[in-house]
């Protein structure tokens, strides 16, 4: 896959097969579109090619530092990637951008630029100054540049149509497998390992400290999860800490894994955990004892359910 910053770089001698959108968390109903669109990819013999846009819309013309992202620009990247595409355009959002009317989004952007044959869109799609563009427009739109146009409808499990919006409920109320559900694949955290206090160690449970550079990056509900990661192409269970240590100072969030099996140094390298399930809420306890009886009940847990996950 190629991987193109800003879609005035962008250049290709084929016509181009393009869906549009943020794809924040790449789910299920996301993979639809993209498998659609590879089809047709396939069956015209044209690229395949996603813009997407970074930073998330919202965040430059809402101002909404609050929404949280369910990837990072590079685990998107990396899952849209691994689903085969020809080609990605990132596309930096920005109040210039955003005032390009709908009209002229398609004209200087779909048509001039990426030389688009057909589109692909997800349910519910609006586009340009305002959101002002629809799939109604896009029809027209259609006609009057000569490329095809598809809707893909919304994606349903269970009778519940999938967002991104539902996928990161689910993370913030502790509900991962839910979410995970939802994605099609196991939420991942993303970060470097950082040295911390080393108070793990001294009570028989060494941990990697995680610091997540990204800071739009979601973190999911603080308490214990039961993770795995693959360090050096080798697979390792664990379980891992989200909250603020409250028995210990309780003064910022920290993020801790605990792996079973594996004692290595990770200090300075990047690691990637899968989220599998959430085993309890953070608890304050009463004695560093108590702590690590509880842990002990946690890392049997833990495996135990991991158990269920095993290929």
């Amino acid at each position: 896959m190629n991987s193109t910053h800003n879609y005035l770089n962008f250049s290709s001698k084929k016509k181009t097969i393009l869906t549009i959108g943020t794809f924040d968390g790449v789910h299920i109903g996301h993979q639809k579109i993209i498998s659609q669109l590879l089809a047709a990819s396939k069956n015209k013999n044209e690229a395949s090619v996603i813009l997407t846009f970074f930073p998330h819309p919202r965040m430059v013309l809402q101002k909404d530092n609050e929404v949280k992202m369910i990837n990072t620009l590079g685990e998107k990247s990396k899952l849209l990637e691994n689903l085969g595409l020809d080609e990605l355009i990132i596309h930096p959002f920005d109040k210039d951008f955003s005032r390009l009317t709908a009209f002229e989004f398609v004209r200087n952007v779909l048509v001039d630029k990426l030389n688009i044959s057909k589109l692909i869109i997800g349910y519910d799609h609006h586009f340009g100054k305002n959101r002002e563009g629809n799939f109604e427009q896009l029809q027209e739109y259609g006609t009057m540049f000569d490329f095809e146009l598809e809707e893909i409808p919304a994606q349903n499990l269970d009778d519940i149509t999938i967002s991104s919006t539902k996928i990161r409920t689910a993370l913030l109320t502790g509900a991962i497998e839910k979410a995970n559900t939802y994605l099609g694949y196991n939420f991942m955290l993303t970060g470097k390992v950082v040295k911390g206090q080393n108070l793990g160690s001294k009570i028989g449970f060494p941990t990697a400290n995680i610091k997540i550079e990204e800071s739009y990056k979601l973190i999911p509900k603080a308490g214990v999860y039961a993770i795995k990661a693959t360090i050096n192409n080798v697979c390792y269970d664990g379980m891992l800490n989200i909250g603020n240590r409250p028995t210990v100072d309780g003064k910022h969030q920290t993020i801790e894994v605990n792996f079973f099996d594996f004692d290595a140094d990770l200090y300075g390298q990047t690691i990637q955990i899968e989220l599998l399930k959430f085993l309890r809420e953070e608890k304050k306890f009463d004695s560093i004892d108590d702590l690590k009886n509880q842990l002990e009940k946690d890392k049997i847990t833990a495996q135990n359910t991991l158990k269920k996950f095993t290929p």
